[in-house]
């Protein structure tokens, strides 16, 4: 009897020891469960940093290519950085509407614009609430988008010259729609105009749908949109291409000649897409927008979804994005003081 109560702390001892072991034990499990849930996480990409609701602001209406890559980078900025992005379409006034509501918002860095050359030329035209070059912040420019003339497929043009000889035949009768007034296609429009000598009626639409069911219609001769607006249709056969506003044909159409190949050899239009912010959003917000608008551009599997498109990524931001909208205002301002555009 005695010897037992002798060993009695000794196994006590014994049974706490091996408790506290399975404990420790369960603790280094959580530890290491937590680490590896962690390298996973930053392996895939999702970023540690808070969570935020961003609006993406797109001034024209659904289904143009401004609205498309608009939700394209919403869902990849989405699933790689873990924020929440929202897109709004406010179309109107050439984009004024849309425009003047992101200059009016909080420089927080959580509603952006989805711009493009279209914004450069109703400062030209009127006075406005907002100074396009002073209310903004540059972030990226983020594709360049191709641009195409297109006709029904029933249309007799098969060419560029076709259309044009038509034109000149009877002055003013012919129409060239696309996203307007005072868009990037006016400006373009006007552009071919001067470098054929013909007389074509401009007819402007407040977004891609409108115009490409108008063609469809044959409600007007012939359309200028960006491939992307067209590229279903075209596919489809019930459109056709008379020639594409680049340097060089596209990869998606490469039976179809370029402007300058039509005889017009300095003719180019470079329609881009890009992102800007309300003036004063804090170089720390800027730059890290601009880290997450350049590392969709880069994800392959985003680049693979611009390739039916006809978007080229880009990916020009900062100092060097505003010396492209700098240079293209005043380019663009000169043709229309040329033309007498008002």
């Amino acid at each position: 009897m005695t010897r037992i109560l002798q060993t009695e702390p000794l196994l006590a001892c014994v049974i706490r020891q091996r408790a506290a072991s399975r404990v420790n034990l369960l603790v280094a499990r959580i530890v290491i469960a937590i680490s590896v849930a962690l390298v996973f996480v930053s392996g895939h990409g999702v970023s540690s940093e808070p969570m935020r609701t961003i609006k993406i602001v797109v001034p024209g209406s659904p289904g143009g290519v401004n609205d498309t890559l608009a939700r394209l980078l919403g869902d990849q900025i989405s699933r790689a950085q873990g924020q929440t992005i929202l897109i709004e379409n406010r179309s109107g006034a050439g984009g004024v509407i849309g425009a003047e509501a992101v200059s009016r918002a909080a420089p927080d860095g959580n509603t952006l614009l989805m711009t493009s050359p279209d914004m450069l030329i109703p400062p030209h035209l009127r006075k406005l609430n907002f100074d396009l070059l002073t209310s903004f912040e540059p972030i990226c420019h983020l594709v360049s988008a191709p641009t195409v003339i297109v006709v029904n497929s029933a249309s007799p043009y098969r060419t560029l010259a076709d259309l044009l000889n038509a034109a000149r035949a009877k002055p003013g009768d012919l129409t060239l729609a696309g996203f307007g007034p005072a868009t990037g296609f006016q400006i373009a429009f006007e552009m071919l105009m001067r470098a054929a000598n013909v007389n074509m009626t401009f007819l402007p639409y407040p977004g891609a749908a409108p115009e490409v069911n108008a063609l469809l219609g044959q409600h007007v001769t012939s359309v200028f949109a960006t491939y992307s607006t067209a590229s279903e249709q075209l596919s489809a056969g019930k459109l056709r291409a008379l020639a594409v506003a680049t340097r060089t044909r596209i990869e998606q159409l490469p039976d179809v000649p370029t402007i300058a190949e039509s005889g017009y050899k300095d003719y180019e239009l470079d329609y881009w897409l890009g992102v800007l912010a309300p003036a004063n959003t804090p170089k720390k917000m800027v730059s890290q927008l601009a880290g997450w608008l350049t590392a969709a551009l880069q994800a392959p599997e985003f680049r693979a979804k611009l390739v039916p498109l006809g978007l080229y990524s880009v990916g020009i931001c900062g100092a060097d994005f505003a010396a492209l909208l700098r240079k293209q205002y005043d380019d663009f301002g000169r043709v229309i003081r040329e033309a007498n555009i008002k």
